[in-house]
């Protein structure tokens, strides 16, 4: 029987390491394409070790574009948008898990029933009514204000929140303790890790969003640094190393969250699992 574990252990190494090794290529190829020059990055026959470095490829991706307006969009949705979800989850996943009020199931069940619906569905009523109602197109709050908080925030919080002892509320409650005062004094410094990977998970995907940015935005200025890079092609040629540098430039930021917040990131697959 060790010997049977030991050969499928063995078995999975391999064949998790065969498909890191696939699914890392592209990666280094990104990586090894911006210090290359165009010819090069362009080639059917790639170079993986290339025989001399440069600089070039970003010097050109920062001089063509606005890419630090770009990269300061990003990072400004990102943190807008991961402080809101922050909040209005964490106050809302308090409420469906800790406080009774009528209703309540039937509130949290619709909300969920919202996940149901694939995106691409309400992308049009979504865009007719910010731009043409609102009259918000081209701005930063037409980009922040739809996902200003999600249905999927809520119910992970509602999860993790679930799992907090409830004698706590009670005793804060017999102390003379506000609702509010419940939630930021007792629930959420006990809800950090939660709140961590909610706001590690929210930064990356306002981060690496693409089409609701690109569909509602019509000058370079408003640009993400992912709609940007979609609008850096020429009429007459393609400079493949400057795009490969503003790729590398757009993944860098998550590359080092990721390495730097690992932890969080393997947290944040059960943190929902617990029964509610």
């Amino acid at each position: 029987m060790k010997s049977k574990s030991k050969l499928f252990l063995a078995v999975a190494a391999a064949c998790l390491a065969a498909w890191a090794f696939v699914t890392i290529i592209p990666l280094y190829w990104m990586i090894v394409g911006s210090v290359q020059d165009s010819a090069s990055s362009a080639s059917f026959r790639p170079e993986m070790i290339p025989g001399a470095l440069s600089i070039a490829p970003y010097e050109r991706f920062f001089a063509k574009t606005a890419a630090w307006r770009w990269l300061a969009n990003s990072l400004l949705i990102s943190t807008v948008l991961t402080i809101t979800n922050v909040f209005f989850a964490s106050l809302a996943g308090y409420a469906f898990s800790k406080l009774k009020f009528p209703g309540s199931k039937a509130v949290f069940w619709l909300l969920l029933s919202t996940m149901m619906i694939p995106a691409q569905v309400t992308l049009i009523p979504l865009y007719v009514l910010v731009v043409n109602v609102f009259n918000l197109g081209d701005s930063y709050t037409a980009i922040i204000l739809p996902t200003a908080v999600t249905a999927g925030n809520i119910f992970l919080m509602k999860q993790y929140m679930s799992s907090l002892p409830t004698s706590l509320i009670h005793a804060a409650r017999i102390d003379a303790c506000s609702e509010f005062g419940i939630f930021w004094k007792v629930i959420l410094p006990l809800a950090k890790p939660g709140l961590a990977v909610l706001a590690i998970f929210t930064f990356v995907a306002s981060w690496n969003e693409f089409f609701w940015p690109f569909l509602i935005t019509n000058s370079a200025e408003m640009r993400t640094i992912q709609v940007g890079l979609a609008s850096f092609v020429f009429a007459e040629s393609t400079d493949f190393g400057a795009i490969m540098a503003g790729a590398t430039v757009g993944a860098l930021p998550m590359l080092i969250l990721f390495f730097s917040l690992q932890r969080y990131f393997l947290q944040g697959i059960t943190i929902g699992a617990v029964k509610g």
